[in-house]
């Protein structure tokens, strides 16, 4: 460890928040460097990256929806967790080279975060993707513990911390105290279930067919967790079922609100099953403490006042809470010294 981090003068060592929609980088003294669409562009049949390997990212989520036949744009992760290691490893290794640059003597170290309910074979494939895509070392974090860090929450301390990580593909919740999760709760739910629950309103009621992207921005100009002060409206243009020809209606934040009810029922059933498993102490703790959201769906308005009124806590959105996890990974790559008891070595072969 002392050997890696002297080596770390000589490469860009990174904190990579890998998420289902969006991927973030965070590099040392820099803070974020790279914010980018968790897809990729490839050749139909082939898994071969369009463009020279360059169809990444932003590039390729501009062509979700739009590729002809032989190109297919693919989110190589599900739920938080790897679907295809070939893609992943692509996309990695795009995004690597992006940060390092030219120039450095070294292959990075990289800590990486993960769904902390993700399977030990799962974790496995997170660190040979990274590894084959360019890293020197790869250390994993739970999510949990990642956003706690990144949000300054004394999670290292005898007192409780809880938060809440909405993201695109999973949400956690955890009660942290002692540099390490005391209880935590995770489920494979998080806004890609919004947007879907979204689609499917639309096109039950509407007959009207739209895809992801368009979801999502209906999520994020009207949706709602709780009924706004003044409700809102909005224009969605899509393919009627029925006809096949292209339609525009006006739908309400409300309908929207009430398409959102599942996804968002289930955020909050877990956030209460996490506080029941809560040793008294630490329950007792959060009187004071109260929790954190972040991710995401932690923009969602009225999610914090949701949490609350169903929860009696305090409830806090973290500064930037899009970024908090990948912020947070640069810090424990900072502190491994720290969190050195909470690292299953086994996992990574050494």
């Amino acid at each position: 460890m002392v050997v890696d981090t002297m080596l770390g003068v000589f490469s860009e060592d990174m904190g990579i928040d890998l998420g289902t929609c969006t991927t973030l980088v965070c590099a040392r003294d820099k803070g974020i460097v790279l914010n980018e669409p968790s897809v990729v562009a490839v050749h139909r049949g082939t898994n071969k990256v369009i463009n020279d390997g360059e169809a990444v990212g932003m590039i390729a989520h501009e062509m979700l929806g739009k590729t002809p036949e032989s190109i297919v744009a693919i989110r190589p992760l599900k739920g938080g967790v790897i679907s295809d290691f070939e893609v992943t490893e692509a996309m990695l290794g795009y995004f690597i080279r992006k940060v390092q640059g030219k120039g450095r003597l070294f292959r990075p170290r990289v800590v990486i975060a993960v769904p902390s309910g993700i399977t030990a074979v799962e974790r496995r494939a997170v660190i040979d993707s990274a590894e084959r895509a360019g890293a020197r070392r790869v250390y994993l974090v739970d999510e949990p513990v990642a956003a706690g860090i990144g949000a300054g929450l004394p999670i290292s301390e005898p007192t409780a911390s809880m938060i809440v990580d909405i993201g695109g593909g999973t949400t956690e919740v955890a009660i942290m105290s002692l540099a390490d999760i005391a209880t935590c709760q995770s489920i494979r739910v998080g806004g890609d279930d919004m947007d879907e629950a979204i689609i499917n309103h639309l096109k039950r009621t509407y007959n009207l067919l739209i895809g992801d992207s368009r979801a999502e921005k209906v999520k994020i100009q009207i949706g709602s967790a709780v009924p706004l002060e003044e409700e809102l409206t909005m224009e969605v243009a899509g393919r009627d079922t029925i006809s096949g020809l292209p339609r525009k209606i006006v739908v309400t934040s409300e309908e929207i609100r009430e398409a959102l009810h599942e996804p968002i029922s289930a955020i909050v059933d877990t956030v209460a099953k996490t506080l029941e498993k809560a040793k008294p102490e630490l329950a007792a703790d959060l009187i004071d403490n109260g929790m954190y959201i972040c991710g995401g769906g932690a923009l969602l308005r009225g999610m914090d006042e949701l949490l609350a009124n169903a929860t009696g806590l305090k409830v806090e959105r973290t500064q930037d809470p899009l970024s908090c996890v990948a912020r947070g990974t640069t810090v424990y790559l900072d502190t491994l010294e720290l969190w050195k008891n909470t690292i299953d070595y086994s996992e990574y072969g050494w």
